[in-house]
């Protein structure tokens, strides 16, 4: 099993919020520049997380995003649910009338357990959980290798 850049940068998004999280509203400019993220591509990550009212925005020359909640009640199995739509390690747990051995297949419950235990774990980490022992240099983008 692999996540998308989605889930990952998404991730990383919603870390950097929740490291600012008494800052107010941060500008997309920022957070692109802290996580080496195009501006574009956080956008595209910001409308669903929106829809999903982990974030706001905040418009205005002081404007930009924010948790929505306490970064202590986000976990990051509900960003990964939002931005992937939900991960099965095998398309016939979520699709099982396309797969003509559903009844009788012997490894599909191996597939449903492991697929549960990967929410599971990811449902009991917090954003909290993950900026408690850091600092905001541990957010920053690493400088880039100049070449010669």
């Amino acid at each position: 099993m692999k996540l998308s850049s989605r889930s990952r940068y998404g991730t990383r998004l919603m870390l950097d919020l929740a490291m600012h999280y008494d800052h107010g509203p941060i500008p997309v400019g920022e957070i692109s520049r802290r996580q080496d993220i195009s501006v574009k591509y956080l956008e595209q990550l910001i409308i669903p997380l929106k829809k999903a009212k982990l974030i706001k925005s905040v418009r205005g020359p002081k404007g930009g995003y924010m948790l929505s909640k306490d970064p202590a009640r986000i976990t990051v199995g509900e960003i990964v649910e939002v931005l992937e739509g939900g991960v099965e390690l095998s398309k016939c747990l979520r699709e099982p009338e396309r797969c003509e051995r559903v009844e009788v297949c012997k490894t599909r419950k191996i597939w449903e357990e492991a697929t549960e235990a990967v929410y599971e774990r990811l449902n009991s980490i917090t954003l909290a959980e993950l900026i408690k022992d850091s600092t905001p240099a541990d957010f920053e983008a690493p400088p880039r290798a100049k070449c010669s």
